[in-house]
């Protein structure tokens, strides 16, 4: 381990004074009605953190006719003019100049803009109140606010209008329930003489307005401070702001929804004041507002950071490791020492190939005195014939259909066309697009199977967005996202790609579809919005809807625009699941799940790997070698003192259970005996089986996707206690130990003595040899009374795998 005792640390503890003030905003504008808008004071101190001085601050305004300021820094307007907010501290100042203006246009109230957001905010439009599915108490809303018109309609006009009093605006249920002036099962939701009261007051005096002519649309909400280095046991209140397309912006942090993905990290109240922990680590607030989001990342760094002198001196293989450092010396990781090169051996071998290195193969590569060889051997097992079947069967996790369902011909032809791909190394854009272009029958084309399993436009799309650009567009196909801006436009706008596909021949006909279906290009097909009627134009998310020639297929249009070198998605969609295979988790987790509300543990390095994927022309293979030649891919898993507790920022080594098919082939390593698996030929592997309904208890066990899901299936890669059992106690991996023609039958028969004998079974299944202390246990095997030589090795043979260093890769 490299020793940094000479080194000077360098400790982070608060300053009694900041050694600089900054105000946020700079400027205010706002409207002359008593407007008001928070301002946020920070204070710069030791080691790059920083502070909320709003509270501590010398807060005046030298104009209070015009716009006043409050102790915690809510300014407030008065009259038209001008005015400007000192700030002090600690012999530090800064200011905000404001401007009042009057404009009618901004003062008058709206139901979508102001009404919406409080009944947002008052969680009446929540799951369980009044936007469950028959409503509450005879009063319907739609989820999320997600059906404005619809809203406004049951508030405004159902039931007689009995839900508001034009002639009476306070005496309006309205007002008078989540107030409890009347009796109220959601309880009281604000108090009366509020800000929320009076808005609503006011909007029924004005006559309860829908939207008007020229009145401003939300464009995006902007959440302050977007990032912050954070001292323990801290506070600070958060800013949200919206931004309208008259270019006005609104305080709406009392309107907002707050959320923490980390809450021991940082917790977050409703009124958006983030309380920070004892933890070091990265969290992240959520801020949602009338279906827009922002985010702001905390960081909370540990007592003490290692000088950059502790990371200068680690190897850099690739710019991989620059970014992996670089995000480490922010949180005050250190990474662990580089891993054995039996350890490596091993690991590679699994996780590129499935398969473990053979004992010949562990006494060439640790004899090898060649500086290279970790290169070398990277280079070897990307061109190791098992290299296609073992990452096929990952992306038939992804695409595999059910063979109740489209027949097993049908998926057989898909099976063996993603391992020909895998053969030929297909760059990742072609594979895509032969996949989502596919045209013919389902008996003769592989990837034409995809159509005939998912058959619905919107389930097509759902499943080409999640798999292909790591967005999860399902929760948009009923309401709003309610983590993401996604709304149900986006949603059937995806789907119209693919809503112009004829199909002809026996579709799906369970249990069994034994006939061809061929499935075509064909215009004519139109896909509705559900709400508005719309006939909705093909548009991918976050692009420009554009017309598509009525001879083109959408799905080429769609494919086109996937694989443009700028497209935001695809690339770091694939380079993130690829990463997770080699790292157990994504730099964006889960490893389909992109949305604002969800980023990149490293952002940097994430779009780094995705540029050099497309500079490489989509090269699945080439994105392999620049992961596994990294010196981050091969340091240990052992921990040290600055990264015992990390499992999410790569700094260690994660060991990872064996997925079901490379556990079963590992096991016919050492044993000697492939397992008897229906429906492929004696002596095949576990990666080459292509049909899930087949039986295998081992498979079933250690998480073989069940054939009824649906796809994609992200494997679970947790143990459990049915794993142990049938490890322990499964008759047929018994008979498969003591077969006659096994290993521990040809080693009994060997002239072996029995500490080579061991030594060959801990190099067949640990890929390393045994120390003293295994030596000698081992060895002891042979002398126990009424052993034999086979009954000896087969007792090793079933201890060994049945340890942890055996099912997982470390």
């Amino acid at each position: 381990m490299i020793i940094f005792a000479s080194l000077a640390i360098e400790s982070i503890g608060a300053a009694p004074k900041p050694s600089s003030l900054s105000v946020f905003p700079t400027e205010l504008t706002l409207r002359a009605d008593g407007q008001t808008h928070r301002i946020l004071v920070t204070g710069q101190l030791a080691a790059g953190i920083e502070s909320d001085f709003t509270k501590i601050t010398k807060l005046t305004s030298d104009n209070p006719s015009v716009a006043t300021v409050t102790a915690d820094g809510i300014v407030k307007s008065h009259k038209n003019g001008n005015a400007v907010i000192t700030a002090k501290a600690g012999g530090s100042s800064a200011i905000v100049k404001v401007t009042v203006t009057e404009s009618t246009v901004i003062s008058r109230l709206n139901f979508v803009s102001d009404i919406l957001p409080i009944l947002s905010k008052a969680g009446c439009n929540s799951g369980s109140c009044h936007a469950k599915a028959e409503g509450k108490g005879g009063f319907k809303l739609s989820i999320f606010a997600f059906n404005p018109e619809s809203d406004y309609q049951n508030i405004v006009k159902s039931s007689r209008g009995r839900r508001v009093s034009p002639a009476s605006p306070d005496q309006s249920l309205l007002i008078q329930k989540p107030t409890m002036r009347v009796r109220h099962g959601g309880g009281m939701r604000f108090e009366t003489g509020s800000q929320t009261h009076q808005s609503l007051l006011k909007w029924i005096q004005q006559g309860m307005p829908y939207a008007q002519l020229g009145d401003p649309i939300l464009t995006e909400v902007k959440l302050f401070p977007a990032e912050r280095r954070y001292a323990k046991n801290s506070l600070q209140p958060l800013l949200l702001r919206a931004h309208y397309s008259d270019g006005s912006i609104r305080d709406v942090t009392q309107l907002a929804e707050f959320h923490s993905n980390e809450k021991t990290i940082a917790k977050v109240d409703e009124n958006g004041i983030v309380d920070v922990g004892t933890t070091s680590g990265e969290g992240l607030i959520t801020a949602r507002f009338m279906g827009l989001i922002d985010v702001s990342r905390v960081t909370v760094p540990p007592d003490k950071l290692l000088p950059h002198i502790a990371y200068s001196v680690l190897p850099r293989n690739n710019f991989i490791d620059g970014h992996a450092y670089a995000h480490h010396q922010k949180l005050g990781l250190l990474p662990s020492d580089r891993c054995s090169d039996a350890e490596f051996l091993r690991r590679a071998s699994l996780d590129s190939i499935g398969t473990l290195p053979t004992p010949d193969e562990v006494r060439a590569f640790l004899s090898d005195p060649s500086s290279d060889k970790r290169k070398q051997l990277i280079d070897r097992l990307l061109v190791h014939p098992a290299w296609a079947d073992h990452w096929a069967v990952k992306w038939a996790d992804l695409i595999r259909p059910n063979p109740s369902h489209v027949g097993v011909r049908s998926v057989y032809m898909l099976d063996q066309w993603l391992r020909e791909s895998f053969r030929e190394n297909k760059p990742y854009d072609q594979f895509t697009r032969e996949l989502l272009t596919a045209q013919g029958s389902t008996h003769l084309s592989g990837p034409v199977v995809l159509f005939r399993n998912r058959r619905d436009p919107g389930d097509l799309g759902m499943h080409v967005s999640q798999v292909f650009l790591g967005v999860r567009l399902e929760c948009a196909k009923c309401h709003h996202h309610p983590n993401e801006k996604w709304s149900q436009s986006d949603f059937y706008s995806f789907a119209a790609y693919f809503t112009d596909l004829k199909r002809k021949g026996q579709g799906i006909s369970a249990p069994i579809s034994g006939e061809p279906e061929f499935i075509w290009f064909g215009k004519g097909s139109t896909v509705l919005h559900p709400v508005t009627g719309e006939a909705m134009k093909a548009k991918a998310p976050d692009a420009i809807a554009v017309t598509i020639p009525t001879e083109v297929d959408p799905r080429v249009s769609l494919v086109d625009w996937m694989t443009r070198p700028d497209n935001p998605f695809f690339a770091r969609a694939v380079v993130n699941r690829v990463w997770a295979q080699f790292f157990n988790r994504g730099i964006v987790e889960p490893v389909d799940d992109f949305r604002a509300s969800n980023p990149p543990s490293n952002a940097p390095l994430l779009d780094a790997l995705a540029q050099d994927f497309v500079a490489h022309r989509y090269d699945l293979k080439h994105l392999m070698r620049t992961i596994m030649q990294s010196h981050l891919y091969q340091i240990g898993s052992l921990p040290n003192e600055h990264n015992l507790a990390d499992t999410r920022n790569y700094s260690r080594a994660v060991r990872r259970r064996l997925p079901a098919e490379v556990l079963n082939d590992a096991i016919t390593s050492v044993v000697g005996v492939t397992d008897s698996l229906v429906g492929l030929p004696p002596g095949s592997r576990s990666i080459e089986s292509w049909n899930n309904k087949y039986t295998s208890e081992i498979l079933d066990a250690f998480g073989r996707p069940n054939a009824s899901a649906d796809c994609p299936c992200e494997r679970d890669t947790r143990t459990s206690l049915v794993q142990a059992l049938h490890m322990m106690n499964s008759r047929s991996l018994q008979e498969r130990i003591s077969s006659p023609e096994g290993c521990a039958a040809r080693l009994a028969a060997s002239a072996l003595q029995p500490d080579a004998i061991v030594t060959e079974i801990y190099l067949s299944a640990y890929g390393r040899f045994p120390n003293a202390d295994e030596m000698k246990i081992s060895t002891n095997a042979f002398t126990e009374a009424g052993a034999t030589r086979k009954t000896a090795i087969e007792d090793l043979i079933w201890a060994l795998i049945n340890s942890a260093e055996f099912v997982f890769n470390h």
